[in-house]
């Protein structure tokens, strides 16, 4: 169920792996995708296993419409869940102690972040790093009263295997310098979580690095190696209750 589960700094962290859930071939057998697609009975019992093993209801499983974008939505104490609909964004951040905020990847880079009694979670791929989509979530926590933050790193698909072209290559890494890689056969590509690094160390937030290549790996989901019928995984916090 989970490659990584950890707790640190008063809250419980956990990226996904494609074990021990419901999901059927090609999507089996922990995706946690989207509920309205092929696998959507098999994503509900896995959002369900979710929130069973934190100790929340289903509908305090919080998750977003992702889209590449820079958007942060805050989980305040008065909104009332689940939410009536997704809202279109690529983190989400909390100081509530009795929500799951959850952001999905399947070669994109799920950052995990806590500190002072606040909580986010942020989808960076490519076009997330480039616009700063984990930046503006540090900054959203910041606004809560975080001030010390740790950022936890996971699997994603790695420098070494996410090749581009060249022409990519170059805007992207003249927007985030530190993001600049090859191939291990030599060819253009693009780290998402150096690049990320470099962006969290600017802000001085700690970064715990827990990444793993989802290319490599069988048992992670890789759109890249898998294509369409790749399922999800899904980086997961929940604050301690106080």
């Amino acid at each position: 169920m989970f490659a990584y589960d950890e707790v640190l700094g008063g809250a419980r962290l956990a990226f996904s792996d494609r074990y021990g859930g419901a999901s059927k071939p090609p999507y089996g057998e922990f995706n946690l995708g989207t509920a309205a697609g092929p696998d959507a009975d098999g994503v509900r019992a896995n959002f369900q296993q979710v929130a069973t093993e934190f100790g929340v209801p289903a509908g305090h499983v919080v998750v977003v419409h992702q889209v590449h974008g820079r958007d942060v939505q805050v989980v305040r104490p008065d909104d009332q869940l689940p939410l009536s609909e997704y809202p279109k964004a690529d983190a989400l951040v909390t100081d509530r102690s009795d929500v799951v905020l959850a952001v999905r990847a399947a070669d994109c880079l799920p950052v995990l972040l806590v500190g002072d009694g606040v909580i986010g979670a942020a989808h960076s791929g490519r076009k997330g790093m480039y616009v700063g989509i984990v930046p503006a979530t540090v900054d959203a926590m910041r606004k809560l009263g975080a001030s010390r933050i740790t950022a936890v790193l996971g699997p994603y698909a790695c420098g070494k295997c996410y090749e581009v072209p060249a022409e990519m290559r170059a805007e992207v890494t003249a927007q985030v310098p530190a993001s600049y890689s090859e191939t291990s056969w030599g060819t253009p590509a693009i780290d998402v979580a150096a690049g990320v690094r470099a962006q969290l160390a600017d802000l001085d937030v700690e970064v715990i690095d827990a990444t793993a290549c989802t290319i490599e790996s069988g048992s992670l989901y890789s759109y890249r190696r898998e294509g369409p019928e790749s399922g999800r995984m899904a980086g997961l916090i929940k604050l301690a209750a106080r």
